[in-house]
């Protein structure tokens, strides 16, 4: 899937000396609860059944990460999981993350981070980064990779 993103940057290659290296991470991270894919939530109503579905249950995040080193067209590409485990998620906490409205703009409705949520989170298996989108330890190996003489 992602070796298919073109690279425009490549045509500059000739013109570095030093290595230069893009990092893309497709925010094509989706949550997958109860076997089913979860992207960005359209509607209250979709937010309020996907933050309630991750009460006393859990979710896992899968994300994407692609690094091409500019100067030698090389690319390495990478995915990550990691699973959340909540506490009951009280209704007041779900209306209140949805009246706030940036559950719209994440994956599943997803919002480990926030104050609100953080307190409701029982567990995390894998890290913190990757559930947010861009795992660093992926993404570091990759770029190390990447620039690696081919």
């Amino acid at each position: 899937m992602l070796m298919h993103v073109p690279c425009v940057c490549t045509h500059f290659s000739a013109y570095l000396t030093l290595p230069l290296v893009l990092v893309f991470c497709f925010l094509l991270e989706v949550v997958v609860h109860d076997g089913v894919i979860r992207e960005k939530p359209t509607t209250p109503e979709e937010a309020r059944k996907f933050i309630q579905g991750y009460s006393q249950s859990h979710a896992a995040t899968i994300g994407s990460v692609l690094v091409t080193n500019v100067k030698t067209g090389t690319r390495r590409e990478g995915w990550d999981k990691s699973e959340v485990y909540f506490h009951k998620i009280p209704n007041e906490v779900v209306e209140s993350l949805i009246e706030e409205g940036n559950v719209f703009y994440v994956a599943g409705g997803l919002l480990v981070e926030h104050p609100l949520t953080s307190p409701l989170v029982e567990a995390i298996v894998g890290t913190i980064d990757s559930v947010m989108g861009l795992p660093k330890a992926l993404t570091e190996q990759l770029i190390k990779d990447s620039l690696q003489e081919p």
